[in-house]
């Protein structure tokens, strides 16, 4: 891990985005800001900052991203699911293990309308990750405020993939249809 000296304003800031460039992890505010020696309150600030100034930074449940372009085609599809919390863990990693990432999670709330949450995942690794800091944090998962039920954001190097991994959430009844 690279340490620096204390970085202020833009230079920090073009330090952060080299770093979000070059690895091929989430790095997390924390550790962003013991490598600027500032507190996590102004790398969250620095990163809106950043986001203004249409930088593709993505804040996921296991750190910040820098979007690079993809070097091959893409898929997406938005699925409808329903389970219950308990059955969180083997949503997504049914999910992943069909090759696929689960870019985000969206649920319909009454009052603040579409509420989207990047996730960003694409490995068991990560799906665990998520579920513990959701166990650790006590954190409410989105689907909770809608009775379990919300969308997927799918992403695969092929359709096939994608389409694979419907099959098999509806196999174990986590598609959300007309009769649920």
């Amino acid at each position: 891990m690279e340490k620096s000296k204390k970085l202020l304003g833009e230079e920090r800031r073009n330090q952060i985005i080299q770093w979000l460039r070059s690895e091929n992890k989430p790095l997390t505010g924390t550790e962003l800001s013991n490598r600027t020696h500032v507190s996590r309150q102004v790398i969250v600030q620095d990163i809106s900052i950043l986001k203004a100034k249409n930088e593709p930074i993505l804040a996921t449940s296991q750190g910040y991203i820098y979007q690079q372009p993809y070097t091959w085609p893409r898929f997406t599809k938005i699925v409808a699911c329903y389970h219950t919390p308990e059955q969180t863990m083997d949503e997504l990693n049914l999910l992943v293990d069909h090759g696929v990432t689960i870019k985000d999670v969206i649920i319909e709330h009454p009052i603040y309308g579409e509420i989207t949450a990047s996730l960003q995942i694409s490995n068991r690794q990560e799906v665990k990750a998520f579920c513990d800091k959701i166990a650790h944090t006590n954190a409410t998962l989105l689907s909770l405020l809608t009775d379990g039920v919300h969308l997927h954001t799918l992403e695969a190097q092929t359709e096939a993939d994608i389409e694979r991994a419907t099959i098999a959430l509806s196999e174990h009844g986590f598609i959300l249809n007309e009769n649920s």
